[in-house]
């Protein structure tokens, strides 16, 4: 019993990464986690100020839902081609792994586009962090703070992939790098689900 538990006890006596993962993975789970609780309190906050509202805008008179579900059907694909970008790097397919990651960004920039315009489109219509045409002031700025904190998120994310792209194509980037960029990626489009079922349809 003793030796079997060994190898065990002496993966967690300093120097080596508990469940064999390196240091990068370790930071960007710490940074996901991080990250998704700050989500999470700007939702739960939400809710909140939903709950003591006298007359919260019904969302389906303010958005085109529509509209938003393709927004998220980008997003969500976009998380499909980066899974085969992950698993290309994996079997050292580098091809591969540099057109889906470039897929994976073009998804994200087609993604921030649409919500540029459900932006302009929102401002057209009157709607401003302290007012909106349509109920409760808070409204608006939930809107602009849940969604513009959300595509600061997906415009880094862009960023992050473009590198990788880059890197891919010179020959630098490690299976670790591109798998790296997944995550962060895969987070973000789990995110917008959230949002996407919180702020929009409920």
């Amino acid at each position: 019993m003793t030796e079997a538990a060994a190898p065990t006890l002496d993966r967690w006596s300093g120097g080596t990464c508990p469940f064999g993962a390196g240091w990068r993975k370790v930071m960007m789970w710490w940074f996901i986690v991080t990250d998704g609780l700050l989500f999470a309190g700007f939702l739960a906050s939400y809710g909140y100020a939903r709950i003591l509202a006298f007359h919260w805008p019904d969302q389906a008179s303010v958005f085109s839902l529509s509209y938003i579900a393709a927004m998220t059907f980008v997003l969500i694909s976009s998380s499909a081609t980066m899974a085969t970008a992950v698993w290309a790097a994996r079997e050292r397919r580098r091809p591969t792994v540099l057109r889906f990651v470039l897929l994976t960004a073009l998804g994200g920039v087609i993604f921030l586009g649409m919500q540029a315009f459900e932006w302009g489109h929102l401002i057209a219509e009157g709607a401003r962090l302290n007012t909106n045409p349509w109920g409760d002031a808070s409204f608006g700025a939930y809107f602009f703070l849940l969604t513009g904190f959300h595509g600061t998120h997906v415009l880094t994310g862009v960023i992050v992939l473009a590198t990788t792209a880059i890197r891919s194509a010179k020959g630098l980037a490690s299976s670790e790098g591109v798998e790296m960029a997944g995550l962060y990626w895969h987070f973000v489009d789990l995110v917008w689900v959230f949002i996407f079922t919180l702020f929009y349809l409920l």
